[in-house]
Protein backbone atom coordinates (compact mmCIF):
# COMPACT_ATOMS: atom_id res chain seq x y z
CA UNK A 1 0.00 0.00 0.00
CA UNK A 2 1.35 3.66 -1.01
CA UNK A 3 2.57 6.16 1.86
CA UNK A 4 -0.25 8.53 1.72
CA UNK A 5 1.62 11.90 0.83
CA UNK A 6 2.00 14.48 3.88
CA UNK A 7 -0.40 17.61 3.42
CA UNK A 8 2.15 20.00 5.71
CA UNK A 9 4.35 21.96 4.21
CA UNK A 10 8.20 21.66 3.62
CA UNK A 11 10.20 22.51 6.99
CA UNK A 12 12.55 25.50 5.03
CA UNK A 13 8.72 26.59 3.89
CA UNK A 14 7.57 27.24 7.32
CA UNK A 15 10.43 28.38 8.91
CA UNK A 16 11.18 31.46 6.61
CA UNK A 17 8.06 32.00 6.11
CA UNK A 18 6.80 31.28 3.13
CA UNK A 19 3.57 30.49 3.78
CA UNK A 20 3.31 32.08 7.10
CA UNK A 21 2.90 35.98 6.79
CA UNK A 22 3.42 37.97 10.32
CA UNK A 23 0.24 40.34 10.92
CA UNK A 24 1.18 44.04 11.03
CA UNK A 25 3.25 44.80 14.56
CA UNK A 26 3.18 49.28 13.65
CA UNK A 27 5.25 51.31 16.10
CA UNK A 28 2.42 53.30 18.21
CA UNK A 29 4.89 55.83 19.88
CA UNK A 30 4.82 59.05 19.27
CA UNK A 31 7.67 61.00 17.33
CA UNK A 32 6.58 64.47 18.73
CA UNK A 33 7.97 66.12 15.43
CA UNK A 34 7.26 69.88 15.26
CA UNK A 35 5.81 71.29 12.04
CA UNK A 36 8.48 73.87 11.73
CA UNK A 37 11.93 74.05 12.99
CA UNK A 38 14.39 76.77 13.29
CA UNK A 39 18.21 77.12 13.97
CA UNK A 40 19.82 76.57 17.23
CA UNK A 41 22.00 78.95 18.15
CA UNK A 42 23.59 80.24 21.11
CA UNK A 43 21.12 77.84 23.23
CA UNK A 44 17.56 78.66 21.37
CA UNK A 45 15.81 77.87 17.99
CA UNK A 46 15.86 80.94 16.31
CA UNK A 47 14.19 81.79 12.56
CA UNK A 48 16.80 81.74 9.55
CA UNK A 49 18.54 85.26 8.23
CA UNK A 50 17.36 84.10 4.58
CA UNK A 51 14.00 83.03 5.63
CA UNK A 52 13.75 80.28 3.48
CA UNK A 53 12.48 76.83 4.93
CA UNK A 54 12.66 73.55 3.00
CA UNK A 55 10.38 70.36 3.65
CA UNK A 56 11.58 67.49 5.17
CA UNK A 57 10.04 64.38 3.49
CA UNK A 58 9.58 60.52 4.52
CA UNK A 59 11.22 57.81 3.14
CA UNK A 60 8.82 55.58 4.09
CA UNK A 61 5.41 57.26 2.22
CA UNK A 62 6.91 60.26 1.05
CA UNK A 63 4.99 62.46 3.21
CA UNK A 64 6.23 65.53 4.53
CA UNK A 65 7.46 65.34 8.20
CA UNK A 66 8.33 69.21 8.60
CA UNK A 67 10.02 72.29 7.63
CA UNK A 68 13.47 72.87 8.30
CA UNK A 69 15.72 76.33 8.19
CA UNK A 70 17.78 76.57 5.71
CA UNK A 71 20.47 78.27 7.16
CA UNK A 72 23.01 81.21 4.97
CA UNK A 73 26.36 82.52 5.74
CA UNK A 74 25.12 84.86 8.43
CA UNK A 75 23.16 82.28 9.73
CA UNK A 76 26.28 79.91 10.18
CA UNK A 77 28.40 82.99 11.21
CA UNK A 78 26.05 83.86 14.23
CA UNK A 79 26.62 80.09 15.58
CA UNK A 80 30.28 80.26 15.27
CA UNK A 81 30.31 83.50 17.37
CA UNK A 82 28.26 81.98 19.69
CA UNK A 83 30.42 79.41 19.78
CA UNK A 84 33.37 81.13 20.52
CA UNK A 85 32.17 83.30 23.17
CA UNK A 86 31.00 79.87 24.66
CA UNK A 87 34.31 78.54 24.52
CA UNK A 88 35.83 80.91 26.84
CA UNK A 89 34.00 79.59 29.71
CA UNK A 90 33.35 76.08 28.44
CA UNK A 91 37.10 75.35 27.95
CA UNK A 92 38.02 76.73 31.49
CA UNK A 93 35.30 74.02 33.21
CA UNK A 94 36.90 71.68 35.32
CA UNK A 95 36.43 68.59 33.44
CA UNK A 96 34.39 66.38 36.61
CA UNK A 97 31.68 69.58 35.83
CA UNK A 98 31.51 68.84 32.37
CA UNK A 99 31.51 65.37 32.99
CA UNK A 100 28.07 66.16 34.78
CA UNK A 101 26.61 67.77 31.29
CA UNK A 102 27.08 64.54 29.13
CA UNK A 103 25.70 62.16 32.01
CA UNK A 104 22.76 64.72 31.82
CA UNK A 105 22.55 64.84 28.22
CA UNK A 106 22.85 60.47 28.04
CA UNK A 107 20.29 60.10 30.42
CA UNK A 108 17.37 62.30 28.86
CA UNK A 109 18.31 60.56 26.23
CA UNK A 110 17.38 57.10 27.50
CA UNK A 111 14.51 58.76 28.72
CA UNK A 112 12.65 59.79 25.68
CA UNK A 113 14.70 56.78 24.14
CA UNK A 114 11.37 55.84 22.18
CA UNK A 115 10.51 59.06 21.02
CA UNK A 116 13.51 59.58 19.54
CA UNK A 117 13.90 55.79 17.66
CA UNK A 118 10.61 56.76 15.98
CA UNK A 119 11.70 59.84 14.60
CA UNK A 120 14.50 58.48 13.26
CA UNK A 121 12.60 55.80 11.73
CA UNK A 122 10.48 58.68 9.91
CA UNK A 123 13.33 60.61 9.03
CA UNK A 124 15.55 58.15 7.64
CA UNK A 125 13.76 55.13 6.51
CA UNK A 126 15.71 52.66 8.82
CA UNK A 127 13.52 49.77 10.80
CA UNK A 128 12.35 50.83 13.96
CA UNK A 129 14.16 47.67 15.69
CA UNK A 130 17.73 49.10 14.53
CA UNK A 131 16.90 52.60 15.86
CA UNK A 132 15.33 51.21 19.15
CA UNK A 133 17.82 48.48 19.74
CA UNK A 134 21.26 49.77 18.36
CA UNK A 135 21.05 54.23 17.37
CA UNK A 136 19.30 55.43 19.92
CA UNK A 137 21.44 52.90 22.92
CA UNK A 138 24.62 53.32 21.73
CA UNK A 139 24.14 57.43 20.70
CA UNK A 140 23.51 57.08 24.70
CA UNK A 141 26.45 55.04 25.54
CA UNK A 142 29.10 57.63 23.67
CA UNK A 143 27.56 59.95 25.94
CA UNK A 144 28.44 58.28 29.27
CA UNK A 145 31.65 56.89 27.94
CA UNK A 146 32.87 60.55 27.16
CA UNK A 147 31.60 61.85 30.41
CA UNK A 148 33.62 59.24 31.92
CA UNK A 149 36.88 60.78 30.37
CA UNK A 150 36.01 64.34 30.86
CA UNK A 151 37.79 64.44 34.44
CA UNK A 152 40.13 61.94 33.77
CA UNK A 153 42.17 63.73 30.11
CA UNK A 154 45.39 64.08 32.12
CA UNK A 155 45.98 60.27 31.99
CA UNK A 156 44.84 60.06 28.32
CA UNK A 157 48.71 60.44 27.58
CA UNK A 158 50.58 60.23 30.42
CA UNK A 159 53.27 62.56 31.28
CA UNK A 160 51.07 65.34 29.05
CA UNK A 161 47.82 67.35 29.19
CA UNK A 162 45.57 67.35 26.79
CA UNK A 163 43.83 71.22 25.65
CA UNK A 164 40.93 71.68 23.77
CA UNK A 165 41.07 72.99 20.32
CA UNK A 166 38.74 75.88 20.40
CA UNK A 167 35.42 76.24 18.07
CA UNK A 168 34.97 73.09 15.84
CA UNK A 169 32.70 72.38 12.60
CA UNK A 170 30.89 69.00 12.62
CA UNK A 171 28.93 67.36 9.71
CA UNK A 172 27.05 64.36 9.90
CA UNK A 173 25.68 62.01 7.29
CA UNK A 174 22.35 60.99 6.74
CA UNK A 175 22.84 57.20 7.51
CA UNK A 176 22.60 57.87 11.26
CA UNK A 177 21.61 61.05 12.27
CA UNK A 178 21.44 60.83 15.83
CA UNK A 179 24.45 58.31 16.26
CA UNK A 180 26.81 60.49 14.04
CA UNK A 181 26.02 63.39 16.00
CA UNK A 182 26.99 61.41 19.60
CA UNK A 183 29.81 60.03 17.87
CA UNK A 184 30.90 63.75 16.80
CA UNK A 185 29.70 65.77 20.18
CA UNK A 186 30.74 63.92 23.04
CA UNK A 187 34.51 63.92 22.74
CA UNK A 188 34.69 67.38 21.83
CA UNK A 189 32.54 68.40 24.76
CA UNK A 190 34.19 66.36 26.76
CA UNK A 191 37.89 67.53 25.94
CA UNK A 192 36.52 71.56 26.39
CA UNK A 193 35.83 72.68 22.88
CA UNK A 194 32.74 74.24 21.33
CA UNK A 195 30.80 72.99 18.80
CA UNK A 196 28.36 74.28 15.35
CA UNK A 197 27.13 70.89 13.67
CA UNK A 198 25.45 70.60 10.49
CA UNK A 199 23.24 67.66 9.92
CA UNK A 200 22.30 66.03 6.60
CA UNK A 201 19.54 68.26 4.52
CA UNK A 202 17.27 64.80 4.64
CA UNK A 203 17.95 63.90 7.96
CA UNK A 204 17.76 66.78 10.45
CA UNK A 205 15.37 66.21 12.60
CA UNK A 206 16.47 64.26 15.35
CA UNK A 207 19.32 66.45 15.65
CA UNK A 208 16.94 69.18 15.76
CA UNK A 209 15.49 67.45 18.70
CA UNK A 210 18.40 66.87 20.30
CA UNK A 211 18.64 70.10 20.63
CA UNK A 212 15.66 70.17 22.72
CA UNK A 213 17.39 67.83 25.32
CA UNK A 214 20.73 69.89 25.36
CA UNK A 215 18.09 72.78 27.17
CA UNK A 216 16.71 70.17 29.47
CA UNK A 217 20.30 69.29 30.41
CA UNK A 218 20.58 72.76 31.11
CA UNK A 219 23.93 72.93 28.85
CA UNK A 220 25.39 76.36 28.43
CA UNK A 221 23.97 78.94 25.73
CA UNK A 222 26.48 78.79 22.51
CA UNK A 223 28.45 75.36 23.77
CA UNK A 224 26.42 73.15 21.16
CA UNK A 225 25.35 75.24 17.80
CA UNK A 226 23.01 73.43 14.94
CA UNK A 227 22.51 74.84 11.84
CA UNK A 228 20.69 73.27 8.95
CA UNK A 229 20.69 73.38 4.97
CA UNK A 230 22.73 71.65 2.04
CA UNK A 231 26.11 72.05 0.22
CA UNK A 232 26.65 75.71 0.52
CA UNK A 233 25.59 75.48 4.37
CA UNK A 234 28.25 72.99 4.78
CA UNK A 235 30.71 74.82 2.73
CA UNK A 236 29.90 77.86 5.21
CA UNK A 237 30.81 75.71 8.53
CA UNK A 238 33.71 74.51 6.73
CA UNK A 239 35.31 77.66 5.52
CA UNK A 240 34.89 79.93 8.15
CA UNK A 241 37.74 81.39 10.01
CA UNK A 242 36.84 80.94 13.47
CA UNK A 243 37.11 76.95 12.88
CA UNK A 244 39.51 75.38 14.74
CA UNK A 245 39.13 71.94 13.44
CA UNK A 246 36.59 70.63 11.40
CA UNK A 247 35.00 66.63 11.61
CA UNK A 248 33.54 65.49 8.20
CA UNK A 249 30.95 62.05 7.81
CA UNK A 250 30.12 61.44 4.36
CA UNK A 251 31.24 60.80 0.96
CA UNK A 252 34.44 60.45 -0.47
CA UNK A 253 33.95 62.88 -3.12
CA UNK A 254 32.91 65.88 -0.76
CA UNK A 255 35.22 64.81 1.98
CA UNK A 256 38.65 65.67 -0.79
CA UNK A 257 36.63 68.63 -1.68
CA UNK A 258 36.96 69.84 2.19
CA UNK A 259 40.67 68.86 2.48
CA UNK A 260 41.50 70.92 -0.88
CA UNK A 261 39.18 73.78 0.87
CA UNK A 262 41.54 73.39 3.96
CA UNK A 263 45.21 72.92 2.60
CA UNK A 264 47.42 75.32 3.96
CA UNK A 265 44.88 76.83 6.58
CA UNK A 266 46.09 75.14 9.71
CA UNK A 267 42.66 73.85 10.46
CA UNK A 268 42.78 70.20 11.62
CA UNK A 269 40.43 68.02 9.91
CA UNK A 270 39.20 64.60 10.22
CA UNK A 271 37.46 62.88 7.72
CA UNK A 272 35.21 58.95 7.83
CA UNK A 273 34.76 58.35 4.33
CA UNK A 274 33.34 56.18 2.14
CA UNK A 275 34.09 52.23 2.05
CA UNK A 276 34.09 48.62 -0.15
CA UNK A 277 34.64 46.20 2.91
CA UNK A 278 35.64 43.03 1.65
CA UNK A 279 33.93 39.85 3.92
CA UNK A 280 35.82 37.28 3.94
CA UNK A 281 34.51 33.69 4.39
CA UNK A 282 37.52 30.77 5.06
CA UNK A 283 36.04 27.31 4.04
CA UNK A 284 36.72 26.20 7.96
CA UNK A 285 34.37 29.00 9.26
CA UNK A 286 30.79 27.84 10.94
CA UNK A 287 28.73 29.02 7.61
CA UNK A 288 25.88 29.41 9.67
CA UNK A 289 27.12 31.61 11.44
CA UNK A 290 29.09 33.26 8.81
CA UNK A 291 25.74 33.47 6.88
CA UNK A 292 24.03 35.76 9.48
CA UNK A 293 27.01 37.66 9.63
CA UNK A 294 26.99 38.14 6.09
CA UNK A 295 23.28 39.51 5.97
CA UNK A 296 23.49 41.79 9.10
CA UNK A 297 27.23 42.93 7.53
CA UNK A 298 25.28 44.44 3.85
CA UNK A 299 21.84 44.67 4.72
CA UNK A 300 21.74 46.64 8.00
CA UNK A 301 20.35 49.68 7.67
CA UNK A 302 19.72 48.80 4.24
CA UNK A 303 23.41 48.90 2.91
CA UNK A 304 23.42 52.36 3.82
CA UNK A 305 26.40 51.79 6.62
CA UNK A 306 29.98 53.08 5.25
CA UNK A 307 32.02 49.83 6.91
CA UNK A 308 29.37 47.84 5.10
CA UNK A 309 30.47 44.67 4.21
CA UNK A 310 29.64 44.38 0.80
CA UNK A 311 31.95 42.30 -1.41
CA UNK A 312 31.68 38.87 -0.17
CA UNK A 313 35.29 37.16 -0.52
CA UNK A 314 34.41 33.38 -0.28
CA UNK A 315 36.68 30.59 -0.88
CA UNK A 316 36.15 28.49 -4.10
CA UNK A 317 35.05 25.24 -2.17
CA UNK A 318 32.17 26.70 -0.74
CA UNK A 319 31.07 29.30 -2.92
CA UNK A 320 28.00 27.07 -4.20
CA UNK A 321 26.56 26.18 -0.23
CA UNK A 322 27.34 29.76 0.81
CA UNK A 323 25.16 30.95 -2.23
CA UNK A 324 22.94 28.43 -1.48
CA UNK A 325 22.24 29.52 1.68
CA UNK A 326 22.05 32.95 1.55
CA UNK A 327 19.67 32.63 -1.31
CA UNK A 328 17.14 30.83 1.39
CA UNK A 329 18.18 33.49 3.98
CA UNK A 330 17.07 36.29 1.51
CA UNK A 331 13.47 34.89 0.92
CA UNK A 332 13.28 35.50 5.31
CA UNK A 333 13.77 38.97 4.67
CA UNK A 334 10.56 41.16 5.00
CA UNK A 335 11.00 44.45 2.93
CA UNK A 336 8.39 47.18 4.17
CA UNK A 337 7.47 49.79 6.26
CA UNK A 338 10.37 50.52 8.76
CA UNK A 339 7.77 51.48 11.17
CA UNK A 340 6.35 47.61 11.09
CA UNK A 341 8.49 45.54 14.20
CA UNK A 342 8.68 42.50 11.77
CA UNK A 343 10.94 44.95 8.98
CA UNK A 344 14.40 43.48 8.72
CA UNK A 345 15.25 46.06 4.81
CA UNK A 346 12.99 49.41 5.69
CA UNK A 347 13.19 52.26 3.05
CA UNK A 348 15.59 54.04 1.01
CA UNK A 349 17.09 57.14 2.39
CA UNK A 350 15.88 59.04 -0.35
CA UNK A 351 15.06 58.88 -4.38
CA UNK A 352 18.22 60.33 -5.19
CA UNK A 353 20.04 57.34 -3.68
CA UNK A 354 17.30 54.91 -4.88
CA UNK A 355 18.11 56.09 -7.80
CA UNK A 356 21.66 55.76 -7.89
CA UNK A 357 21.41 52.02 -6.43
CA UNK A 358 19.37 51.26 -9.43
CA UNK A 359 22.04 52.76 -11.71
CA UNK A 360 24.44 50.44 -10.26
CA UNK A 361 22.50 47.20 -10.10
CA UNK A 362 21.90 47.82 -13.81
CA UNK A 363 25.62 47.94 -14.42
CA UNK A 364 26.35 44.75 -12.50
CA UNK A 365 23.73 42.57 -14.79
CA UNK A 366 25.21 44.82 -18.15
CA UNK A 367 28.88 43.52 -17.20
CA UNK A 368 27.43 39.94 -16.84
CA UNK A 369 27.38 39.26 -13.27
CA UNK A 370 24.15 36.50 -12.26
CA UNK A 371 21.49 38.86 -10.13
CA UNK A 372 19.23 37.30 -7.18
CA UNK A 373 16.45 39.17 -5.79
CA UNK A 374 13.81 37.14 -3.57
CA UNK A 375 10.30 37.38 -4.12
CA UNK A 376 8.93 40.69 -2.26
CA UNK A 377 5.89 43.37 -2.50
CA UNK A 378 7.14 46.14 -1.54
CA UNK A 379 4.80 49.06 -0.86
CA UNK A 380 3.63 51.67 -3.50
CA UNK A 381 4.86 54.74 -1.99
CA UNK A 382 7.96 55.59 -0.52
CA UNK A 383 11.93 54.40 -1.53
CA UNK A 384 12.42 50.87 -1.49
CA UNK A 385 14.66 48.37 -3.30
CA UNK A 386 14.92 44.53 -2.95
CA UNK A 387 17.66 42.86 -0.90
CA UNK A 388 19.91 42.14 -3.80
CA UNK A 389 22.96 39.19 -4.40
CA UNK A 390 25.25 39.10 -7.49
CA UNK A 391 27.30 36.01 -7.53
CA UNK A 392 30.24 35.57 -10.54
CA UNK A 393 31.09 38.97 -9.79
CA UNK A 394 34.56 40.11 -11.36
CA UNK A 395 37.65 42.08 -10.12
CA UNK A 396 36.92 44.60 -12.98
CA UNK A 397 33.20 45.06 -12.32
CA UNK A 398 31.84 48.52 -11.00
CA UNK A 399 29.53 47.04 -8.62
CA UNK A 400 33.02 45.22 -6.91
CA UNK A 401 34.66 49.02 -6.82
CA UNK A 402 32.14 51.47 -6.21
CA UNK A 403 30.11 52.15 -3.11
CA UNK A 404 27.06 51.49 -3.35
CA UNK A 405 25.50 52.36 -0.38
CA UNK A 406 22.36 49.80 -0.54
CA UNK A 407 21.00 46.34 0.19
CA UNK A 408 23.56 44.59 -2.39
CA UNK A 409 26.23 42.05 -1.86
CA UNK A 410 28.94 41.63 -5.16
CA UNK A 411 30.26 37.77 -4.21
CA UNK A 412 33.90 37.03 -5.79
CA UNK A 413 35.32 33.77 -5.01
CA UNK A 414 39.69 33.03 -4.02
CA UNK A 415 41.75 30.29 -3.29
CA UNK A 416 44.52 30.76 -1.29
CA UNK A 417 44.72 33.67 1.88
CA UNK A 418 47.33 35.35 -0.01
CA UNK A 419 44.91 35.80 -3.52
CA UNK A 420 42.38 36.78 -0.74
CA UNK A 421 44.00 39.50 0.41
CA UNK A 422 45.12 40.61 -2.60
CA UNK A 423 41.66 40.90 -3.72
CA UNK A 424 40.29 42.55 -0.17
CA UNK A 425 42.72 45.21 -0.80
CA UNK A 426 42.25 46.10 -4.20
CA UNK A 427 40.37 49.01 -2.97
CA UNK A 428 40.72 52.37 -3.30
CA UNK A 429 39.12 52.07 0.11
CA UNK A 430 39.75 51.02 3.88
CA UNK A 431 37.62 51.11 5.92
CA UNK A 432 37.01 47.25 7.37
CA UNK A 433 36.76 44.19 6.89
CA UNK A 434 35.92 40.69 8.42
CA UNK A 435 37.19 37.26 8.69
CA UNK A 436 35.41 34.24 9.02
CA UNK A 437 37.60 30.97 9.68
CA UNK A 438 37.71 28.62 12.70
CA UNK A 439 41.69 28.88 13.22
CA UNK A 440 42.73 31.99 15.60
CA UNK A 441 46.43 32.06 13.95
CA UNK A 442 44.75 32.76 10.83
CA UNK A 443 42.93 35.97 12.05
CA UNK A 444 45.83 37.96 13.69
CA UNK A 445 47.77 37.12 10.28
CA UNK A 446 44.82 38.36 7.99
CA UNK A 447 43.82 41.22 10.26
CA UNK A 448 47.52 42.56 10.07
CA UNK A 449 47.75 42.07 6.24
CA UNK A 450 44.18 43.80 5.37
CA UNK A 451 44.49 47.40 4.64
CA UNK A 452 41.24 48.63 6.93
CA UNK A 453 40.98 50.63 9.71
CA UNK A 454 38.61 47.98 11.60
CA UNK A 455 38.76 43.84 11.14
CA UNK A 456 36.20 41.72 12.43
CA UNK A 457 36.88 38.26 13.56
CA UNK A 458 33.83 35.92 12.79
CA UNK A 459 31.26 38.60 13.25
CA UNK A 460 30.98 42.06 11.40
CA UNK A 461 29.04 45.65 12.75
CA UNK A 462 30.06 45.50 16.00
CA UNK A 463 30.80 48.72 17.59
CA UNK A 464 32.04 50.44 20.95
CA UNK A 465 32.11 53.57 22.03
CA UNK A 466 35.52 52.40 23.95
CA UNK A 467 36.98 51.07 20.24
CA UNK A 468 38.28 53.50 17.53
CA UNK A 469 36.64 53.81 13.91
CA UNK A 470 38.39 55.61 11.48
CA UNK A 471 39.83 54.27 7.97
CA UNK A 472 42.41 54.32 5.47
CA UNK A 473 43.07 55.67 1.70
CA UNK A 474 40.01 56.82 0.49
CA UNK A 475 38.41 56.10 3.43
CA UNK A 476 39.85 58.94 5.24
CA UNK A 477 41.87 59.45 8.22
CA UNK A 478 41.62 60.37 12.22
CA UNK A 479 39.37 58.37 14.72
CA UNK A 480 36.04 58.63 16.61
CA UNK A 481 36.00 56.35 19.56
CA UNK A 482 38.32 55.64 22.07
CA UNK A 483 41.02 57.31 23.38
CA UNK A 484 41.89 57.85 19.99
CA UNK A 485 39.07 59.73 19.41
CA UNK A 486 40.04 62.15 22.25
CA UNK A 487 43.59 63.05 20.68
CA UNK A 488 41.28 64.17 17.15
CA UNK A 489 39.64 66.99 19.52
CA UNK A 490 42.66 68.23 21.55
CA UNK A 491 46.12 69.83 21.34
CA UNK A 492 48.81 68.04 23.64
CA UNK A 493 50.58 70.06 26.06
Amino acid sequence: MPAKKSTRPAARELLFGDLWEYDPAPESAPAFIEPRYGLFINGKFVAPKTRKYFDSISPRNEEKLSEIALAGAADVDAAYQAAATAFVSWSKLPGTERAKYLFRIARLLQDRAREFAVAETLDGGKPITESRDFDVPMAAAHFFYHAGWADKLNYVTPGRTLAPLGVVGQIIPWNFPLLMLAWKLAPALATGNTVVLKPAETTSITALKFASILQDAGLPPGVVNIVTGAGETGAAVVNHPLAAKIAFTGSTEVGKSIQRALAGTGKRLTLELGGKAANIVFEDAPLDQAVEGIINGIFFNQGHVCCAGSRLLVQESIAEEVLSKLKVRLKSLRTGDPLDKNTDVGAINSQAQLDRIRELVACGVAEGADLYQPACKLPEKGFYFPPTLFSNVAMSHRIARDEIFGPVLSILTFRTPEEAVEKANNTRYGLSAGVWTDKGSRILKMSTELKAGVVWANSFNKFDPASPFGGYKESGFGREGGKQGLLDYANLI
